[in-house]
């Protein structure tokens, strides 16, 4: 009996050493490892419990039932085994944490990137229809927040129509359909017209889940020339 209690107590003093390097690792409180044992080195977290983070406490994110988990970490790691060790080393990225209903400011939103703690939060309940493409999508902004000066903005701006602007924020306009357009004018979705970072990262997404459009307008095509030529710049293997 008290050797069974010995195990019971070990195992429990490991299990909370562990989540506690988790938290000084990433600062996010309550979570437990799902995978660790990957190609290509990524570490799967999970939330045990409801958390809150942020420095306004304004990120608010859920735990999910186990066969949930399951369902979504097959569909999370099969896209995510396209990056390489070296890739995600370069571009910051280590840790996924796996919850639901993801929210920062009451407002819902599929990920949470945090390339300074190498950390991508998932919301593994989000829209099916997108689900795939918008894990690409993060973690192109993951890509862009560590090499800011190959993407950007000014000269991304300047493949669009003269008179077209960006909204100032992603959460300052209406403009949020992920739908991909039948016809496109220089954007994959509704979404792209947000802002200039956005619309990378709908172009990102669009070119790892393959583009399917047969006929692309030139301005597209610039754009997915700029974004294929500096990701090689990054990693000249990386292919898309």
């Amino acid at each position: 009996m008290n050797l069974i209690r010995l195990i019971i107590l070990t195992f429990f003093i490991f299990t909370q050493a562990q989540a506690d390097t988790i938290y000084n690792l990433i600062k996010i409180p309550n979570l437990e490892i799902y995978d660790i044992k990957t190609p290509n080195k990524l570490r799967y977290l999970y939330a045990k419990q409801p958390f809150t983070i942020g420095v306004n406490k304004n990120i608010n994110c859920y735990n999910s039932k186990r066969e949930i988990l399951e369902q979504k970490y097959q569909i999370i790691q099969k896209n995510l085994n396209r990056y390489g060790q070296k890739f995600l080393k370069k571009i910051n990225l280590k840790y996924i944490v796996l919850c639901e209903d993801l929210s920062i400011s009451k407002i819902n939103t599929a990920g949470i990137p945090d390339n300074i703690m190498k950390t991508l939060i998932l919301d593994v309940k989000f829209n099916e229809d997108y689900f795939e493409r918008v894990i690409h999508h993060e973690v192109f902004h993951i890509i862009n927040d560590s090499f800011k000066q190959l993407f950007d903005e000014k000269i991304w701006s300047n493949f669009n129509m003269k008179d077209f602007e960006y909204a100032k924020c992603s959460t300052c306009t209406d403009k949020l359909g992920l739908d991909t357009y039948n016809y496109t004018k220089g954007f994959f979705s509704e979404y792209s017209q947000s802002t200039a970072s956005e619309d990378m990262a709908e172009v990102f997404s669009h070119m790892m889940m393959g583009i399917n459009l047969k006929n692309l307008d030139p301005i597209l095509e610039k754009k997915i020339n700029f974004i294929k030529t500096n990701i090689q710049k990054i990693d000249q293997n990386f292919i898309l």
